[in-house]
């Protein structure tokens, strides 16, 4: 990873106030951005969303497959960039969050697995987006039982080591097909 990359981390850290020791609680896990996106579609708000290639394929795949079985999965979020993701933490700070309490739903910039272009954030139609009551739907069941097929994984269980809060919707593809 190059050196001006972790600086700019690193000064965009301190801008936000980010602890000094957060990268300690994340060994491993500063993620450089995707550099060759390409158009995943619209999310559920119409907004279109970029992922790596691989990841895309294996999305759509894994959508498809589910429509098959009656199950409707849609995109909340994709790719993000580390400047997208610093105004996200300071919309959230400036709307009276706490850092801390904002770090625990959002990972600082640079750690976030939406940088690498291969996260995604996932709906039903039956579910409220981005709560917990995402875990009883039709939906997480059928993504338990086969997005591994697809090669997507759930990124933050209940009591995962980054200390992020659960979230059934996050999903992280790692494998090609």
């Amino acid at each position: 990873m190059p050196a001006v990359y972790r600086q700019r981390i690193q000064q965009l850290h301190t801008e936000l106030g980010i602890p000094a020791d957060y990268p300690a609680r994340f060994p491993g896990t500063l993620y450089e951005e995707a550099r060759e996106l390409v158009d995943a579609g619209p999310d559920y708000y119409g907004r279109p969303q970029q992922l790596e290639a691989g990841a895309r394929d294996a999305w759509q795949a894994m959508q498809a497959a589910a429509a098959e079985t009656g199950v409707v999965l849609h995109l909340i979020s994709a790719y993000r960039s580390v400047d997208y993701q610093c105004e996200l933490i300071r919309r959230k700070c400036r709307a009276g969050r706490s850092l801390e309490e904002v770090l625990e739903v959002n990972a600082a910039p640079g750690y976030s697995e939406h940088h690498t272009g291969r996260a995604v954030d996932l709906g039903t139609l039956d579910c409220p987006a981005l709560v917990e009551a995402f875990e009883d739907t039709p939906a997480f069941g059928w993504l338990q039982q086969h997005a591994g097929r697809f090669g997507f994984a759930l990124s933050y269980p209940r009591g995962n080591p980054e200390g992020i809060s659960y979230e059934p919707w996050h999903w992280c593809f790692h494998a090609s097909r």
